[in-house]
């Protein structure tokens, strides 16, 4: 609905704003992208897409955002309180979207040099 695609617009620019603001104190320097977020039908609980500029170390820095997740959310708290009545649930997902983008690239590219044979 239009509802959930303005709250999820919201969540993803607070939640990459406070995630910048944080990269060095939670995630040792390292950058971590809010790529997508999804929200529930009553806005209780929200899907958050991250992805990460190294990608070896992306399950670590993962492990990372789930342990300072209450932390998070009581900062999202602070900056949308007068805008939702209720903060939502986060709960943090590795986008491989673009992994998968890649792994398709490649395979036609592979079709491609086989046609060519």
């Amino acid at each position: 609905s239009i509802r959930q695609e303005k709250f999820s617009r919201l969540l993803q620019r607070d939640l990459s704003m406070i995630l910048q603001q944080r990269t060095h104190s939670y995630f040792e320097g390292k950058m971590v992208i809010v790529n997508d977020v999804e929200v529930s039908p009553d806005l209780g609980y929200a899907k958050v897409y991250l992805g990460f500029i190294n990608q070896n170390e992306r399950d670590y820095l993962l492990g990372l955002v789930q342990l300072h997740a209450k932390e998070i959310r009581h900062e999202l708290a602070q900056k949308i309180r007068n805008e939702v009545r209720k903060i939502p649930e986060l709960t943090f997902y590795i986008d491989d979207t673009l992994d998968q983008a890649m792994k398709m690239e490649k395979l036609l590219q592979e079709l491609k040099d086989n046609q060519q044979l």
